[in-house]
């Protein structure tokens, strides 16, 4: 599982997962703090420990959910005889709905706010994704699937949209042409599960800050936001399918109110506060923080501030800078790796 995401350590697994084998033995808990797509909570899960993962957004915590506590799929007893494969395969037999992702972000729609039509989503995949959401609503509300169930079924709708998104790479906007795989048909591909691999996991959802004072672990791995770009505002239509409701769709992008997830680690202003809260309040001693060199405190403004709770230890690793479809710098990026012991 992997989309374009910013920040993703998808390419720096190895090294992560083995620096933190070289501080805590296998067994031992490792919070991830701010999971993001879950890819390094899921390296951790098959390395032998035991993960506490969190993330404040509602597809970060069904991404984690179905990384780190399943290791097959559900049965799906209340809707199907036929298991997870038989839900999937009626989820996409549904007939269109014309809803709010065909109002709000399809060419065919009228969105509600007067601002000329948006092209996200074919009129078809747009019409599938509400008809798929309301069935998959319809389930919840009656308690016919599990809470795992409603994630699996969050979790691969996000893939499927995401795979047929008329994006450059982030939801900040939609391209103004359609690229050629935002004209295919969205289909439901079944996850993949980690047979045999223990699901002795905690998922949280929750601002990093608030959840670090009630967690304790052996190791806590941060992987904050760098940049003053918010996740809430680049990413709002996935979350908006994570959450199956209908938001009002703001300004010309049709961007979900999002203020409620506003992270301050996009603030220069206000980062600081937000290491030292988590640092100082949570039951852990010590802490793995991989950091841009792009990011908006420097490697020395970092040392300085992470001095203040012990030993500073730092590395360097190279890996590819974010790149969007139609631009941005691309090339390589220095990672920063700094090792707080209390």
């Amino acid at each position: 599982m992997s989309y374009r995401y910013i920040g993703n350590k998808s390419r720096l697994l190895r090294p992560i997962v083995d620096r933190i084998g070289g501080i805590v033995k296998k067994g031992a808990v490792v919070a991830d703090l701010m999971c993001g797509t879950a890819s390094v909570s899921e390296a951790l899960r098959v390395a032998g420990y035991r993960v506490v993962a969190s993330d404040m957004m509602s597809y970060a915590f069904h991404h984690a959910c179905i990384r780190l506590k399943l290791d097959r799929p559900p049965i799906f007893a209340a809707v199907s005889k036929d298991g997870y494969l038989g839900v999937l395969k009626h989820l996409e037999s549904l007939p269109s709905t014309f809803g709010h992702f065909f109002r709000e972000y399809s060419p065919e729609g009228q969105p509600n706010n007067g601002e000329r039509p948006r092209m996200y989503f074919s009129p078809e995949n747009a019409a599938s994704i509400d008809a798929i959401t309301q069935q998959i609503n319809e389930w919840r509300s009656l308690g016919k699937i599990t809470d795992l169930e409603n994630s699996l079924l969050r979790h691969d709708l996000v893939l499927a949209a995401n795979r047929v998104a008329n994006i450059a790479g982030t939801y900040g906007h939609y391209r103004s042409t359609w690229s050629k795989s935002s004209l295919t048909q969205l289909t439901l591909r079944p996850s993949t599960f980690l047979w045999g691999i223990s699901t002795d996991h905690d998922v949280y959802q929750g601002q990093a800050e608030d959840l670090a004072q009630s967690i304790s672990a052996d190791l806590c791995y941060i992987d904050p936001p760098y940049m003053k770009r918010q996740y809430a505002a680049n990413y709002h239509i996935i979350e908006t399918i994570a959450r199956g409701d209908a938001p009002e769709a703001v300004g010309v992008s049709g961007l979900r109110p999002w203020r409620d997830q506003y992270s301050d680690f996009c603030s220069k202003v206000r980062v600081r506060d937000s290491f030292r809260k988590i640092i100082g309040g949570m039951q852990c001693q010590t802490f793995l923080i991989s950091y841009s060199e792009d990011g908006l405190l420097s490697k020395e403004e970092l040392m300085q501030l992470f001095s203040e709770f012990g030993r500073v230890d730092f590395e360097r690793l190279i890996h590819q800078r974010f790149k969007s479809n139609v631009g941005g710098e691309g090339g390589t990026v220095e990672e920063y790796l700094f090792k707080i012991t209390k």
